[in-house]
Protein backbone atom coordinates (compact mmCIF):
# COMPACT_ATOMS: atom_id res chain seq x y z
CA UNK A 1 0.00 0.00 0.00
CA UNK A 2 0.89 3.14 -1.00
CA UNK A 3 -1.36 6.30 -0.51
CA UNK A 4 -4.58 6.10 -1.57
CA UNK A 5 -2.89 2.77 -3.86
CA UNK A 6 -2.76 -1.03 -3.17
CA UNK A 7 -0.50 -2.05 -5.43
CA UNK A 8 -0.84 -6.22 -6.10
CA UNK A 9 0.85 -8.02 -8.17
CA UNK A 10 1.67 -5.36 -10.87
CA UNK A 11 -2.39 -4.16 -10.51
CA UNK A 12 -3.54 -0.77 -8.90
CA UNK A 13 -6.14 -0.43 -7.42
CA UNK A 14 -7.64 3.25 -5.39
CA UNK A 15 -8.48 1.81 -1.79
CA UNK A 16 -8.21 -1.91 -0.68
CA UNK A 17 -7.97 -4.25 -3.40
CA UNK A 18 -11.53 -5.81 -4.08
CA UNK A 19 -12.79 -9.28 -2.99
CA UNK A 20 -15.72 -11.26 -4.23
CA UNK A 21 -18.66 -8.62 -4.76
CA UNK A 22 -17.10 -5.84 -3.05
CA UNK A 23 -16.43 -2.53 -4.44
CA UNK A 24 -13.72 -1.05 -5.52
CA UNK A 25 -11.76 0.63 -8.41
CA UNK A 26 -8.77 -0.28 -10.71
CA UNK A 27 -6.41 1.75 -12.62
CA UNK A 28 -5.24 -0.14 -16.10
CA UNK A 29 -3.32 0.61 -18.90
CA UNK A 30 -6.92 0.60 -20.62
CA UNK A 31 -8.59 2.83 -18.21
CA UNK A 32 -10.80 3.17 -15.32
CA UNK A 33 -12.11 -0.14 -13.98
CA UNK A 34 -15.02 0.15 -11.50
CA UNK A 35 -15.28 -3.21 -9.52
CA UNK A 36 -17.85 -4.98 -7.57
CA UNK A 37 -21.77 -6.22 -7.59
CA UNK A 38 -23.62 -2.79 -8.15
CA UNK A 39 -20.93 -1.01 -10.09
CA UNK A 40 -19.46 -3.11 -13.02
CA UNK A 41 -18.20 -0.72 -15.96
CA UNK A 42 -14.73 0.64 -17.85
CA UNK A 43 -14.00 4.47 -18.23
CA UNK A 44 -11.62 4.93 -20.91
CA UNK A 45 -8.29 7.04 -20.20
CA UNK A 46 -9.00 9.18 -23.36
CA UNK A 47 -12.28 9.85 -21.91
CA UNK A 48 -11.27 10.75 -18.55
CA UNK A 49 -10.76 14.74 -18.48
CA UNK A 50 -10.30 14.34 -14.01
CA UNK A 51 -9.99 11.64 -11.26
CA UNK A 52 -10.22 11.89 -7.98
CA UNK A 53 -11.41 10.77 -4.72
CA UNK A 54 -13.47 11.93 -1.37
CA UNK A 55 -14.80 10.92 1.51
CA UNK A 56 -10.69 10.08 2.47
CA UNK A 57 -10.73 9.03 5.89
CA UNK A 58 -7.27 10.92 7.63
CA UNK A 59 -5.78 9.86 10.11
CA UNK A 60 -6.13 11.17 13.54
CA UNK A 61 -5.46 10.64 17.21
CA UNK A 62 -9.96 9.79 17.81
CA UNK A 63 -9.36 7.39 14.91
CA UNK A 64 -6.61 5.47 16.13
CA UNK A 65 -8.34 5.21 19.68
CA UNK A 66 -11.42 4.14 18.32
CA UNK A 67 -9.53 1.27 16.68
CA UNK A 68 -7.67 0.07 19.89
CA UNK A 69 -11.05 0.08 21.87
CA UNK A 70 -12.74 -2.04 19.25
CA UNK A 71 -9.74 -3.88 19.61
CA UNK A 72 -10.02 -4.48 22.94
CA UNK A 73 -13.62 -4.85 23.79
CA UNK A 74 -13.76 -7.44 20.91
CA UNK A 75 -10.73 -9.28 22.28
CA UNK A 76 -11.98 -8.68 26.02
CA UNK A 77 -15.59 -10.50 24.95
CA UNK A 78 -14.27 -13.23 22.95
CA UNK A 79 -12.24 -13.85 26.69
CA UNK A 80 -15.54 -13.56 28.81
CA UNK A 81 -17.83 -16.03 26.58
CA UNK A 82 -16.23 -17.76 24.50
CA UNK A 83 -17.71 -19.22 21.65
CA UNK A 84 -20.35 -16.76 22.17
CA UNK A 85 -19.50 -13.19 21.81
CA UNK A 86 -19.51 -12.60 18.04
CA UNK A 87 -17.84 -9.50 16.84
CA UNK A 88 -18.72 -8.28 13.71
CA UNK A 89 -16.26 -6.02 12.42
CA UNK A 90 -17.93 -2.29 10.31
CA UNK A 91 -16.65 -2.39 7.32
CA UNK A 92 -13.75 -0.35 6.11
CA UNK A 93 -14.69 3.44 5.35
CA UNK A 94 -16.15 4.06 1.59
CA UNK A 95 -14.54 6.44 -0.44
CA UNK A 96 -16.14 7.53 -3.29
CA UNK A 97 -14.12 7.43 -6.62
CA UNK A 98 -15.05 10.49 -9.33
CA UNK A 99 -14.31 9.93 -12.88
CA UNK A 100 -15.39 12.96 -15.12
CA UNK A 101 -15.74 12.87 -18.44
CA UNK A 102 -17.53 14.37 -21.67
CA UNK A 103 -20.34 12.92 -20.90
CA UNK A 104 -20.37 13.69 -17.13
CA UNK A 105 -19.23 12.27 -13.96
CA UNK A 106 -19.55 8.74 -12.91
CA UNK A 107 -19.01 7.80 -8.94
CA UNK A 108 -17.60 4.31 -8.02
CA UNK A 109 -16.96 3.03 -4.31
CA UNK A 110 -13.70 1.52 -2.93
CA UNK A 111 -12.89 0.40 0.70
CA UNK A 112 -9.91 2.58 2.63
CA UNK A 113 -7.02 0.28 3.10
CA UNK A 114 -5.54 1.97 6.18
CA UNK A 115 -7.59 0.92 8.83
CA UNK A 116 -6.66 4.33 10.88
CA UNK A 117 -6.78 6.63 8.13
CA UNK A 118 -3.98 7.85 5.60
CA UNK A 119 -1.99 10.38 6.97
CA UNK A 120 -2.87 13.83 5.19
CA UNK A 121 0.60 14.04 2.87
CA UNK A 122 0.14 11.01 1.17
CA UNK A 123 -3.89 11.67 0.91
CA UNK A 124 -2.50 14.88 -0.84
CA UNK A 125 -0.29 13.49 -3.02
CA UNK A 126 -2.52 10.59 -4.30
CA UNK A 127 -4.65 12.96 -5.35
CA UNK A 128 -2.57 15.39 -7.34
CA UNK A 129 -0.72 11.46 -8.52
CA UNK A 130 -4.55 10.67 -9.64
CA UNK A 131 -4.68 14.16 -11.34
CA UNK A 132 -1.13 13.59 -12.83
CA UNK A 133 -2.54 10.48 -14.55
CA UNK A 134 -4.99 12.15 -16.93
CA UNK A 135 -2.46 14.60 -18.51
CA UNK A 136 -2.53 12.46 -21.49
CA UNK A 137 -1.72 9.18 -22.74
CA UNK A 138 2.12 8.89 -22.21
CA UNK A 139 2.65 10.32 -18.93
CA UNK A 140 -0.42 7.89 -17.62
CA UNK A 141 1.21 4.95 -19.03
CA UNK A 142 4.57 6.14 -17.69
CA UNK A 143 2.91 6.26 -14.18
CA UNK A 144 1.08 3.24 -13.71
CA UNK A 145 4.11 1.03 -15.47
CA UNK A 146 6.54 2.24 -12.91
CA UNK A 147 3.61 1.71 -10.10
CA UNK A 148 3.01 -1.68 -10.93
CA UNK A 149 6.68 -2.37 -11.81
CA UNK A 150 7.09 -0.82 -7.93
CA UNK A 151 4.24 -3.60 -6.79
CA UNK A 152 5.93 -6.66 -8.55
CA UNK A 153 9.47 -5.54 -6.52
CA UNK A 154 7.61 -5.19 -3.08
CA UNK A 155 5.20 -7.50 -3.35
CA UNK A 156 3.46 -7.97 0.23
CA UNK A 157 5.14 -5.10 1.81
CA UNK A 158 4.26 -1.45 2.91
CA UNK A 159 7.41 1.05 3.00
CA UNK A 160 6.92 3.27 5.94
CA UNK A 161 5.68 6.46 5.65
CA UNK A 162 8.57 8.46 4.58
CA UNK A 163 9.21 6.08 1.29
CA UNK A 164 6.07 5.68 0.47
CA UNK A 165 6.06 9.69 0.60
CA UNK A 166 8.99 9.54 -2.29
CA UNK A 167 7.50 6.96 -4.45
CA UNK A 168 4.16 9.07 -4.69
CA UNK A 169 6.46 12.35 -5.12
CA UNK A 170 8.55 10.39 -7.81
CA UNK A 171 5.18 8.54 -9.69
CA UNK A 172 3.19 12.62 -9.58
CA UNK A 173 6.43 13.67 -11.21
Amino acid sequence: MVGLFWIAEGDVYVGAKPAGAAPGVRLTGEGVVSLGEAQSGLRLWEDVTALTVTDVPLKSLVRQAGVVKDLALGTVGSLVLPGAYAHTEDAPPLMTVRVQGPDGEQESGAYAAAAVGYPKAEADLSLALLARLTEGAATMETTLAAMAEWGRAHEGGTPRQAERERLLREWAG
